[in-house]
């Protein structure tokens, strides 16, 4: 093939259109997004509601957003790092706090739209426990994923929001779902990509998932460790665990203080500060910007500089006498 030479000339780049910034940054995927935003004309201005799931270094994210002419509007966050105020202060981003994260921002939204008691979800109470499975109610030709319907009153229903993560068998994000979903929010969602499904048998085990729930994969891994260091004198348990040794947390009691968590939740899914950090903000009087103190004048600096000699002689001075005596 004979070589070709490209021709960019400038009618080509008057012509060029570069892509949006949140594009060429990689943070937001438009052809996902445009998926999840646009909504039916015939919805008369109703938004569609997303659960925007995010993971950090140290944290899970989880809010409720609707998107508008003017940028997406939050109506709900909850944050992992709020978990130590129901008793979870380690393991903030592993799948059993996306649960817990999930949960809290499911109950949070629910109390702010007055549903709160009518859709408790699932695990509301000892004998409804959370056993990993997916439960629905079908009316008419619209299937609901809630466990059953409440009156007149529709469930919140909202989409699972994933951005740019790897949606794999057992990825975190979904353990943020199941957590909604059980909270009583309207997600639509099936156990294909939750753990315990095996894709080659196509067959679903939600005992599984339950423990991945309840963080049984970390107690078997606390486990193990504590056996190797036993049989070879090594200290790997207390150097990977050394926090959920502070938080007087063992493989035998991870489970327990998840429930005690999912239960604390469930009884005052309220955020700490009633006024968000915007608002707490614009009510602050005081300036809280830090300013350096005033410059010295040349006679206080050398006033200074004569205490100094005067201290570092006097500890000379006393020096010398504990030398002579």
């Amino acid at each position: 093939m004979p070589f070709v030479k490209v021709q960019k000339n400038k009618a080509y780049f008057k012509r060029f259109q570069v892509k949006f910034r949140r594009r060429r940054e990689g943070k937001t995927d438009y052809y996902a997004r445009k998926r999840l935003v646009v909504q039916a004309k015939n919805k008369y201005n109703n938004p569609k509601y997303r659960l925007v799931v995010r993971f950090t270094n140290t944290q899970v994210i989880c809010q409720i957003v609707y998107s508008t002419i003017n940028g997406d509007k939050t109506m709900a966050s909850a944050y992992s790092s709020e978990l130590g105020r129901y008793g979870l202060t380690v393991g903030l981003k592993n799948y059993s706090a996306a649960y817990c994260t999930g949960l809290l921002v499911g109950r949070r939204v629910l109390k702010k739209l007055g549903l709160f008691d009518s859709y408790t979800g699932v695990g509301d109470d000892e004998e409804d426990e959370v056993t990993g499975e997916i439960v629905s109610v079908t009316e008419g030709k619209r299937t609901y994923f809630v466990d059953e319907l409440a009156g007149d009153r529709k469930p919140f229903r909202c989409f699972l929001d994933v951005g740019l993560q790897r949606t794999t068998l057992g990825a975190r994000v979904f353990g943020a779902l199941k957590g909604a979903s059980d909270a009583g929010l309207d997600i639509p969602h099936n156990h294909k990509k939750f753990p315990g499904y095996d894709a080659d048998a196509k067959d679903y085990d939600p005992s599984i998932h339950r423990e991945r729930i309840f963080g049984a994969v970390v107690a078997d891994y606390m486990r193990s460790l504590q056996e190797e260091d036993e049989e070879a004198g090594t200290t790997l348990y207390q150097e990977r665990f050394s926090k959920y040794i502070e938080a007087g947390l063992g493989p035998d009691e991870l489970e327990g203080r998840y429930e005690e968590v999912h239960k604390a939740i469930r009884a005052n899914p309220e955020p700490k500060h009633a006024l968000s950090n915007k608002a707490r903000a614009a009510k602050v009087t005081h300036d809280k910007k830090y300013k350096h103190p005033a410059r010295r004048t040349h006679a206080e600096r050398a006033a200074a500089v004569q205490v100094k000699l005067a201290a570092m002689q006097e500890s000379s001075d006393e020096e010398s006498g504990d030398d002579s005596e």
